[in-house]
């Protein structure tokens, strides 16, 4: 007969092995060891980025054309691209990190929700967050990014069919490689921080910072501008191509962008990128309220608004939320606005390891402004007003 403490025991290791399993099954594979949950609810000491010294911006960023600092441009060389999945719930505003980013793609993730994809490269981040979970179309947008860039995210979609990220992201082999997410990377690489957007969800608190995740990638995966078998992140990378900003008596007299992404979620997702003619940069608001950048207080600011119409299906997966999916590959309509005025562009994408690129009426590659490029994924047939 069992005895009460060897009943105990049972139960215990029972416990632990269905607390095993069912974080394997929705991280998308079995993890190497059990995982133990963040703790904390600051950063911890350390995280902050490195301040950079004041100097010349001499040097161009080879993602977005950004002119930055010999410093900047020393820690960039050291490290490859770096995209974060940051949601953008009601209950996750103010983000952290956007206005940091050197590329932002936005695009609904289920239910009319829009999750964002932060690419950052030439600059750092002090907060980056909330950080959610996987959808297959940012990846496909990520894998332009060189060889194996970092992708940090919290799980992700895993229902058997087209849209299972963790099922891609095991494919692509990036598994404990380049996929950095939560599951399998420890605290102090991640926390949850329940303070810095009080009184919100659980699932609303997950943050990081672009320094601690290289810093990660360096020491356990061995992946810095090269990887473990020396190959540079860049020897296939095409870069866009960029310009200065026009002088301003010919910058055009744009004043407001304007559109929703699903017409029934308008009214807490639509979007307006009003023009600041003096900055030559659109600014941004979000269901009618300034889109704040909770670590440098202020609304996001881009110099190049990119949006670009494809096929959104249902992925018909059975899951619960409605997991969508959107044709990246191929070619589509596209709008570019930039120095206050708007081109009638085409985006084509070979493949999902392609450089999507952008031509204008003429079949000419059309060249960004020096800056951030903020990339609007809506589906065929949505209204944009300009």
């Amino acid at each position: 007969m069992v005895n009460k403490r060897t009943a105990l025991i049972i139960i215990f290791v029972a416990f632990l092995l269905s607390a095993y399993s069912s974080y394997s099954y929705f991280s998308g594979s079995l993890l190497p060891s059990i995982i133990s949950p963040i703790i904390g609810y600051k950063p911890p000491d350390g995280s902050n980025e490195p301040t950079i010294p004041a100097e010349p911006k001499t040097e161009e960023c080879p993602i977005n054309g950004e002119m930055l600092t010999k410093t900047q441009k020393a820690n960039w060389e050291k490290r490859r691209p770096l995209g974060v999945m940051i949601e953008n719930h009601k209950d996750a505003r103010p983000q952290s990190g956007l206005s940091s980013a050197d590329v932002v793609y936005e695009a609904v993730a289920e239910g009319g929700i829009t999750r964002f994809l932060a690419i950052y490269y030439c600059k750092d981040a002090p907060f980056i967050g909330p950080v959610r979970s996987a959808r297959i179309y940012f990846i496909q947008m990520l894998e332009e990014y060189g060889n194996n860039p970092l992708y940090a995210h919290v799980g992700g979609a895993n229902t058997p069919g087209p849209a299972d990220a963790l099922g891609e992201i095991k494919d692509l082999g990036w598994n404990y490689y380049n996929d950095l997410n939560q599951f399998a990377v420890p605290f102090p690489y991640y926390w949850r921080d329940f303070e810095r957007l009080p009184g919100v969800a659980n699932e609303h608190t997950v943050y990081s910072t672009t320094s601690k995740l290289w810093q990660y990638a360096a020491a356990k995966r061995e992946l810095t501008n090269v990887d473990s078998d020396g190959v540079a992140w860049d020897k296939n990378f095409i870069s866009w191509k960029f310009v200065d900003d026009v002088k301003l008596e010919d910058r055009g007299q744009a004043k407001k962008i304007s559109f929703g992404f699903w017409n029934s979620f308008a009214s807490d997702f639509s979007v307006d990128w009003i023009y600041n003619k003096s900055s030559n940069s659109y600014v941004r608001n979000t269901g009618g309220q300034p889109n704040i950048d909770k670590n440098t207080g202020k609304s996001l600011e881009a110099k190049n608004i990119v949006i670009i119409f494809a096929s959104e299906r249902p992925a018909n997966d059975g899951y619960e939320g409605g997991h969508i999916l959107y044709k990246l590959n191929g070619e589509g309509e596209s709008l570019i606005f930039q120095n206050g005025k708007t081109i009638k562009a085409t985006w084509s994408k070979e493949d999902d390891e392609s450089r999507m690129k952008f031509t204008d009426e003429n079949g000419k590659e059309i060249s960004f402004v020096r800056g951030q490029v903020f990339v609007e994924i809506l589906p065929i047939g949505n209204k944009v007003s300009y």
